[in-house]
């Protein structure tokens, strides 16, 4: 049963940093593309990051690029989510998620696989 996990998240002030992770089992992630995708209360589920599962391009929503970095693990925690400078929207809970092929996707229909998600929440 292939499964992700995530990690990290909890209650931290406007200004400070938590680093996501996202445990896998069941089957390697290593030549697959990854996501980070977040759902704030009463908002629907939105892109944050993706890391192509070759090259290892990365792509960002316009809000969290500077503050936020996503990069990839190993074969049990295939990417992480750093979140610096966060800011009280922020706040929402953050699900990795995985594809089956390398190239990155924004669209969280092309996902296959997902965790049940951490959540993070920002005080201002």
């Amino acid at each position: 049963q292939v499964q992700l996990v995530e990690s990290g998240g909890g209650l931290v002030q406007a200004g400070g940093s938590l680093r996501l992770s996202c445990d896998a089992s069941g089957r390697t992630f290593s030549g697959s593309a990854m996501g980070w995708f977040r759902q704030a209360p009463g908002k629907d589920r939105e892109f944050v990051a993706s890391i192509h599962g070759s090259s290892g391009i990365t792509y960002f929503i316009d809000d969290v690029k500077g503050r936020f970095i996503i990069s990839r693990g190993d074969a049990k925690t295939p990417v992480y989510l750093q979140m610096n400078m966060l800011k009280p929207e922020d706040t929402a809970i953050y699900y990795c998620a995985a594809r089956r092929i390398s190239v990155a996707s924004k669209n969280a229909r092309d996902y296959v696989y997902w965790g049940q998600g951490t959540q993070v929440t920002v005080s201002s």
